[in-house]
């Protein structure tokens, strides 16, 4: 008995989308090849999602899963496995939806509520599986309704709290739900409509200003906020202009505010009363007329020279009876001058500064604009001079002047001439600076500055600075008389010069030979300088070079040069003498032998034995010899 599995195949009657409520048949079919005829057990097991939900045995090749009426839950992966004679075969997946969810069930926790509290509700959908949206709305007559929405992963209902607010009577709420298959989305129904009753804790406040809206400033005003409440514990009424808060009383049902009305108290106020959540304003909108314009304070100049005369007038327009005072704006406090509207004083630059003055009128204080007056003191002569010290420059480096004026109220403007030419202007406190950058070496204009500010005593003008303009050594070269070999004994001139350079010129002349030896040295106001070396020996041999510097600070050196002493004429003859007789007395000798041996044998041997006896004679006395 021979079987094999072809396929095993899962399907829905009587399609895979199916509605909600309507029968459902999920039927699972085994293609089963035998080798005879001969009867088979088979094992059917339905699953849905992975989870098991039928399981049947027979005898014959199909299996039917009957669902009465399809849910929402219902829907899902399907798959089937058939097992017979020890062999296992599964089917594919198959997914099924049952459209259409549920109506869901909204219920709240009160009927009736008051303002300020909130209405907890709860929505269900009792045949749906998780994930869900749920969306619970709140409706008002004649306003869009409010939603929110609550995700729940994990049940199939949800609570929220609305708040109820001020204006809310009658209220009604309703929900909904949401799933999401396949990347799809699909909603429930509506749910019943839930009425819940508002009911107030208190009325609307009323809000009053007395003696009226619309009144004068500096006459007083009061303002009294009340209201009718059910329950007095935990009521607040509070008084506010421009969220700013004026007054406020707990457990009462009136406020009373007074002041003494300005034209800054114009504006909008509000009564707000407070009880838990719940709360209720009121706005009254108050006018304050002018009762008289704002001082305007004039000066008789606002710019004036030390010890003159200075006028403040402070006047009010078609208004004449107020106290007056004048007063100088101090950081610390304003400083009072007087209670008068006039004020005539002789001034000094300390006097400078920003004036006000005030006006008061049944008890209303105004203050008028401030004024700027500045005092000054006249400019001194100023001095101008060089920023580094010295009244000198580097050519090819920039020259950087100073002008300063020791006296004078700032600003001052200072003006940089070289020559008769402006150079530059620059307005600063006491001092300027300009920076010169087109030196020339031939350039004779001398720098001047002058100083002014808006003191009528105009400008002052410093003296002339002439500057220095200092030339930097460029190619010195060193020579010798004689050059290169020189006798020992004698005199030697070596000349250091330059081809330009600002004078004094500072010459170095150094002997190298395993190290460096400063030899001559001296300062000059010439572009050269001799050194005259009256003896030269055998260690003067070497190489020489120069160094020359200015007050450029840069030293400029020179090519080297050799000297090589040798020997004078006379030394050359002293040492050729006692070379040289030693050797001609000694051909003599010899020339002599050989003539003479050459003529008289006999005698010249008679002659050269007596003169060796008489020689060895001499030495022995000389020696003290005696012989054995």
């Amino acid at each position: 008995q021979v079987f094999t599995f072809n396929t095993v195949e899962i399907k829905v009657q009587p399609s895979v989308k199916v509605k909600n409520g309507a029968p459902m048949s999920i039927v699972c079919h085994a293609d089963i090849s035998k080798s005879t005829d001969f009867q088979l057990k088979h094992n059917f097991t339905i699953f849905k999602d992975g989870k098991l939900v039928f399981m049947t045995v027979s005898d014959k090749r199909d299996a039917q899963y009957e669902i009465s009426m399809a849910r929402s839950s219902d829907t899902g992966e399907y798959e089937c496995t058939v097992e017979a004679g020890g062999k296992t075969k599964s089917s594919n997946s198959l997914h099924v939806w049952v459209t259409g969810m549920t109506k869901p069930i909204l219920t709240a926790e009160k009927k009736e509520v008051l303002e300020g509290e909130v209405v907890k509700l709860r929505c269900e959908l009792p045949e749906e599986v998780p994930p869900l949206h749920f969306f619970f709305r709140k409706i008002k007559m004649n306003s869009t309704p409010k939603e929110k929405h609550v995700f729940e992963p994990y049940r199939n209902f949800s609570v929220v709290e609305f708040s109820v607010e001020e204006g809310d009577n009658i209220l009604q709420f309703d929900c909904f739900g949401r799933r999401n298959v396949k990347l799809e989305f699909e909603s429930s129904v509506h749910s019943n409509k839930t009425l819940v009753t508002v009911r107030e804790p208190f009325i609307k406040p009323t809000l009053n200003a007395k003696p009226s809206s619309n009144i004068t400033e500096g006459d007083r005003i009061q303002f009294e906020c009340s209201t009718v409440v059910a329950r007095m514990r935990g009521i607040e009424i509070i008084l506010q202009k421009n969220k700013t808060i004026l007054n406020s009383v707990r457990d009462e049902r009136l406020l009373k505010y007074s002041a003494v009305a300005t034209l800054e108290d114009s504006g909008e106020y509000l009564c707000k009363v407070e009880q838990g959540r719940a709360s209720k304003t009121t706005k009254l909108n108050v006018v304050v007329s002018e009762l008289f314009p704002k001082p305007i304070l004039a000066a008789s100049m606002s710019k004036l020279d030390e010890n003159k005369e200075l006028t403040l007038n402070c006047n009010i327009s078609v208004f004449r009876k107020a106290n007056f005072s004048i007063l100088r704006k101090n950081s610390n406090g304003d400083i009072w001058l007087t209670n008068s509207r006039n004020l005539t004083m002789r001034v000094n630059v300390n006097d400078t500064g920003s004036y006000i003055c005030k006006a008061e009128v049944k008890g209303i204080v105004k203050e008028s604009k401030p004024v700027r007056i500045n005092v000054y003191a006249p400019v001194s002569k100023p001095t101008l001079s060089v920023v580094s010290g010295l009244p000198e420059v580097v050519l090819g480096k920039p020259l950087r002047l100073i002008c300063h004026s020791v006296m004078g109220t700032p600003p001052i403007t200072f003006t940089f001439y070289k020559g008769n030419e402006v150079k530059k202007r620059v307005t600063n406190d006491t001092y300027a600076t300009f920076l010169d950058e087109n030196i020339r070496q031939n350039d004779k204009r001398g720098y001047k500055c002058d100083a002014r500010n808006n003191h009528s005593s105009g400008m002052k003008t410093s003296n002339i600075l002439n500057i220095t303009v200092i030339v930097p050594i460029r190619n010195a070269s060193l020579g010798s008389i004689p050059y290169g070999e020189v006798e020992d004994g004698s005199e030697t001139a070596f000349l250091c010069s330059v081809e330009e350079g600002s004078w004094p010129i500072h010459f170095r002349i150094f002997r190298k030979t395993d190290h460096e030896v400063l030899v001559f040295e001296k300062s000059e106001n010439a572009d050269r300088v001799i050194w005259r070396k009256k003896t030269m020996n055998r260690q003067d041999t070497g190489t020489y070079y120069c160094t020359a510097s200015n007050k450029a600070n840069v030293d400029v050196k020179s090519h080297p040069i050799t000297i090589s002493v040798i020997l004078a004429a006379w030394q050359k003859g002293v040492i050729a003498a006692f070379v040289l007789i030693p050797i001609a007395g000694a051909v003599t000798l010899t020339l002599w032998w050989f003539l003479c041996k050459k003529k008289k044998g006999n005698e010249c041997s008679a002659l050269a034995t007596n003169l060796t006896s008489e020689k060895l004679t001499r030495q022995h006395n000389d020696g003290d010899y005696y012989s054995g």
